[in-house]
């Protein structure tokens, strides 16, 4: 089969398209043929040797996917050969064929295609844990998000906005933020045109911020854990700034706030039934148009790198796709 193959962790610069040979699913595990895979921040850290976990090489990079069900391990009882579905895994969907994990795996709605439906599990499951699981999100609730158009704080906007809260959206253009405020965005914070800390300074109020769900890392991190509010909750997902903050443990002390960490992979591992739950309530969502998955442009799969590189560089507004098969 045809894919994208990693031999060294030095980033797109050693990515090849080549044949290699097609994978076997485990016993808990499905074999899918791919007919989308979108590109996610994790896909370039992972490539370039940044991320927390790294494959053996060589390896094929990709976290997510959509295409049908060519066959199912022994243990494998929600799905069959000829099933539409979304898929995840660590790696492994900028290919042909992917395998994936029973509980990472969703039937796709008859309304949802493969384009849109590769965009959906490593985003909003994020979304879903980071908001729904780890902060216990309350209608009402003030919740910031930085990077805000990427895939996940794109789909953390969507989702606080459908669960009633009021959210703040933190992006670098007046592009973006035009965006974001269609997905569900109350306030804007555009920080290539605004200073930042007296933004959210007046937008957080005297009351603080309930919610903080930061992408980015770094200095912005530090600035923002200066307005969170009492009994609030600091949410760090990523560090795409590439810097990895401290923070003043007395300003958590004296606002009673908790710093939540949000690992989404290692809940999808250690709690398959409630990860596999979530993900048939995501992908209904996505079926009955509560959300809305924003794919910024679809490349061909030989074009990952060049992906890769946009989401790097911060140019792409939600998801990048990736088209395996020319039926999309």
């Amino acid at each position: 089969m045809r894919a994208i193959v990693c031999k060294a962790f030095k980033g797109i610069e050693d990515l090849s398209f080549a044949e290699i040979a097609e994978p076997r699913p485990a016993a808990n595990e499905v074999l899918v043929d791919v007919h989308a895979a979108s590109v996610s921040y994790m896909d370039y850290l992972m490539s370039c040797g940044g991320y927390q976990m790294r494959p053996a090489l060589p390896y094929v990079p990709g976290t997510d996917a959509a295409g049908i069900v060519l066959a199912c391990g022994d243990r494998v009882t929600r799905f069959r050969p000829g099933d539409r579905v979304s898929c995840g895994n660590w790696f492994g969907a900028f290919a042909e064929r992917m395998v994936a994990r029973e509980s990472s795996v969703a039937l796709l709605p008859a309304n949802v295609d493969f384009t849109v439906g590769s965009t959906v599990l490593h985003t909003y499951l994020t979304a879903w844990y980071a908001l729904i699981e780890r902060a216990r999100l309350q209608a009402g609730e003030t919740v910031l998000v930085t990077g805000a158009a990427g895939g996940v704080g794109l789909a953390c906007v969507e989702m606080a906005h459908l669960m009633g809260a009021r959210v703040i959206a933190v992006v670098g253009s007046a592009a973006k933020a035009t965006m974001v405020r269609a997905h569900g965005a109350a306030e804007i914070v555009d920080h290539s045109r605004e200073d930042v800390r007296e933004r959210v300074k007046a937008l957080a109020g005297d009351k603080g911020l309930d919610i903080c769900v930061d992408n980015i890392g770094g200095a912005l991190f530090a600035t923002l854990a200066r307005f969170m509010g009492w009994n609030g909750r600091l949410l760090p997902i990523g560090f795409t700034s590439g810097e990895i903050p401290s923070l003043a443990m007395n300003l958590p002390l004296l606002k009673n706030y908790s710093v939540v960490g949000v690992f989404v992979g290692a809940w999808m591992e250690r709690c398959p039934e409630q990860a596999a739950r979530a993900t048939e309530a995501v992908m209904a969502w996505v079926g009955e148009g509560k959300l809305r998955p924003q794919v910024d442009r679809v490349l061909p799969l030989q074009c990952a790198g060049e992906a890769m590189s946009l989401v790097a560089n911060r140019r792409a507004m939600g998801r990048i796709v990736l088209q395996v098969r020319q039926d999309l």
